[in-house]
């Protein structure tokens, strides 16, 4: 039996090949048992943030919230699953569907997209039943610095939005991180102290992304009015007899 020469060129490209092949293989195998894995974790993550948003990381989300997608008008329609949108948040919205989250207490959770300094910014802005105030925000980077527009991320200062008004009157103002420290309590927060870009950043998320909402919002805003001068002119009318 012929040896075989393993100095020669046609042996090492050949063995190369092969082992090139083999090793794909393995990794396309890897990748394929993992990846079921990994889409729950981001399924959880998404869930996670979500629940934080509405200080409710001890409640299960499958019992407490529950996601649809709206159209530009603020109806609800049966299009899509909304945490696959989630991953591509802005073609959701340039399609003109807009996926938000209900808790059964009544708050929303509304999903924001954006670009910082160096990459994508991305969170989850909750309000409260009355459709204007911050109940709380998670807000997550790609690639901000350190220090700086990172700080983003940080609990400390995503607890500045709480309370925050997105109406002033009847007009949506949104929330403005101002530069050199908030002026107007209700719409302000002080921004990032050497992250102006990654300020400018979210604020222009935060006004974009929420004002896809506004039909939604402004329905239900009118709907409360609506409901407390019912009940006030009830009791007005208990009073006078």
């Amino acid at each position: 039996m012929k040896k075989i020469n393993t100095n020669s060129n046609l042996y090492i490209i050949v063995y190369s090949t092969v082992m090139v092949v083999v090793v794909a293989l393995l990794l396309a195998v890897a990748a394929l048992s993992l990846q079921a894995r990994q889409n729950a974790n981001e399924l959880n993550e998404k869930k996670e943030s979500i629940l934080a948003s509405l200080s409710a990381a001890d409640r299960s989300y499958d019992e407490f919230v529950e996601g649809h997608v709206l159209d530009a008008q603020g109806n609800r329609v049966d299009d899509g699953d909304v945490f696959t949108m989630l991953n591509d948040l802005q073609g959701s919205f340039d399609a003109g569907r807009y996926p938000i989250f209900e808790a059964e207490d009544g708050r929303v959770v509304i999903p924001v997209t954006g670009s910082g300094l160096w990459g994508p910014i991305w969170g989850y802005v909750a309000l409260e039943k009355d459709m204007d105030t911050v109940a709380g925000i998670i807000m997550a980077h790609k690639g901000e610095t350190p220090g700086l527009g990172a700080e983003i991320a940080t609990a400390k200062y995503q607890s500045q939005f709480v309370g925050k008004k997105l109406f002033e009157g009847d007009e949506f103002v949104s929330v403005l991180l101002r530069k050199g420290g908030a002026k107007d309590p209700a719409h302000e927060v002080d921004a990032i102290t050497g992250g102006t870009k990654t300020s400018d950043g979210v604020t222009a998320m935060l006004r974009t992304s929420l004002s896809h909402y506004l039909p939604l919002l402004r329905a239900r805003r009118a709907a409360a009015e609506t409901a407390t001068a019912e009940v006030s002119n009830e009791e007005n009318a208990e009073d006078n007899e």
